[in-house]
């Protein structure tokens, strides 16, 4: 089955790059991603960005504490909703909502593609909605628990049926963290979300400060690291390098 993927940039974070990486010295802008996946049997977006409200009242939206550690770049025109017009795609008719995770930077404009049956991992949703998890990994249920449809998936979920578009548990992160494989013409291409930061995280194994679990990030690492030998391309979460190759709508990722 042939598949189009467009790569959005939804606005940027601003922190303390130690905070992302062990080592990492001075600040670091990173860009907020999201994508928008065409198959022949429907549409899907995978994240969905900061929420609005975060452009005119980060603080009232994620709480002195984390609007102070990430820096908000984000102005009208950069939610998913108005990204997806811009290349004339109504966000009302988008079929799946694949969310990596349930941060505030990933699902803030799940609101934005209201139709969308959602499809997350279960262990992910279950830690989301445990009071004490939330507070412990920093999830909004304003975010996420916003009237979707909601499919919960265990493990690799195929998710057209053809091998296409595959969800890959690579847990650590959080609890149920997630990346996503697109099988392309030009090859495999995985999506890895906050499974792997930057380049250089996959290279050097630095982890980010906090992280639900080490040891499975280093796993899932491997395997994102696995994937790569095999031939497949991987776009990393919130490089900013990486991201200055990476073609913007109208173009396609080919």
């Amino acid at each position: 089955m042939s598949i189009k993927v467009f790569a959005f940039s939804c606005g940027t974070l601003t922190c303390e790059f130690a905070r992302m990486m062990d080592g990492g010295t001075s600040d670091i802008t990173m860009p907020i991603p999201a994508f928008l996946i065409e198959h022949p049997k429907g549409r899907a977006v995978f994240d969905t960005g900061l929420h609005p409200e975060c452009q005119h009242d980060p603080i009232g939206r994620l709480g002195k504490e984390m609007a102070t550690a990430f820096r908000i770049g984000f102005q009208p025109g950069d939610e998913i909703s108005s990204r997806l017009q811009a290349i004339d795609r109504d966000p009302a008719k988008i079929d799946l909502l694949i969310n990596s995770h349930l941060h505030f930077d990933h699902v803030g404009g799940n609101a934005l593609v209201p139709n969308a049956t959602m499809l997350v991992q279960r262990r992910e949703w279950d830690a989301a909605r445990d009071a004490d998890l939330a507070t412990l990994h920093g999830y909004d249920p304003r975010d996420f628990d916003v009237g979707h449809k909601v499919q919960l998936i265990d493990g690799e979920h195929d998710v057209f049926g053809d091998g296409s578009v595959t969800c890959l548990p690579t847990h650590g992160h959080t609890p149920g963290h997630q990346s996503l494989r697109l099988r392309l013409a030009s090859g495999d291409l995985v999506l890895a979300a906050d499974a792997c930061y930057f380049c250089q995280t996959l290279r050097e194994r630095r982890l980010p400060r906090y992280v639900a679990d080490r040891e499975k990030m280093l796993a899932s690492l491997d395997r994102l690291e696995a994937l790569e030998r095999g031939g497949a391309r991987i776009v990393f979460g919130h490089d900013p390098l990486f991201w200055s190759t990476v073609p913007q709508p109208p173009a396609a990722i080919s």
